[in-house]
């Protein structure tokens, strides 16, 4: 077997074959490639002129935003601008948005009932007497209600309902994300009972 492998690479065995049997220039004429030759020579001299042309008006429009003020940041703020406007039209863009404003939706409504089972309870925390002897004996429910520790928990609660509902209902206009939404509520929070 090793001796047949043998005989293929023989150069006795190798022959010339031509890869293309019949040139372009046996099949034309001395006139046909003398035209040929002028019709390059002609469309090479329009390229050369078109990239002069096209320097020349690249020039000018850089002049031109020299003028205006349009800089290099300027004219990433436009493309950023139109990058985002374009990908707002998307489908997936649009869906996305409707899914998050159902999801809003739903969320406020569970706010909604979150904060009016607190209401509640805090209404019947003050309307109800309470069982154990030694907290009827030191204090009563109107003097807790009053107290400061009551008012501040009160108002925190109110104030992280609020945000979180202000937030949710009415993004704001930079947008962010639930974290972030999440994150500025509890801040709120903090600084309106911080001074407790």
């Amino acid at each position: 077997m090793e001796k047949a492998s043998e005989g293929l690479l023989d150069p006795d065995n190798l022959h010339e074959v031509s890869v293309d049997p019949v040139s372009p220039q046996d099949a034309m004429t001395e006139a046909e490639q003398e035209e040929l030759r002028e019709e390059l020579n002609k469309l090479e001299e329009e390229v050369a002129t078109l990239r002069q042309v096209l320097g020349a008006k690249e020039l000018h429009i850089a002049e031109i935003k020299r003028k205006l003020g349009v800089g290099p940041i300027g004219e990433l703020r436009q493309n950023l601008t139109k990058g985002w406007q374009d990908m707002q039209s998307t489908n997936a863009y649009k869906k996305t948005q409707e899914t998050l404003s159902q999801a809003g939706q739903k969320t406020t409504a569970a706010l909604g009932t979150v904060s009016s089972a607190i209401s509640r309870k805090l209404g019947d925390m003050k309307t109800r007497s309470i069982s154990y002897a030694s907290m009827r004996q030191s204090i009563s429910m109107p003097v807790m209600r009053n107290s400061p520790t009551f008012k501040s928990f009160e108002e925190r609660v109110e104030n992280t309902v609020y945000n979180l509902k202000s937030k949710v209902v009415a993004p704001s206009p930079t947008g962010g994300t639930f974290e972030e939404v999440l994150n500025s509520t509890a801040n709120a929070s903090r600084e309106s009972g911080g001074g407790n």
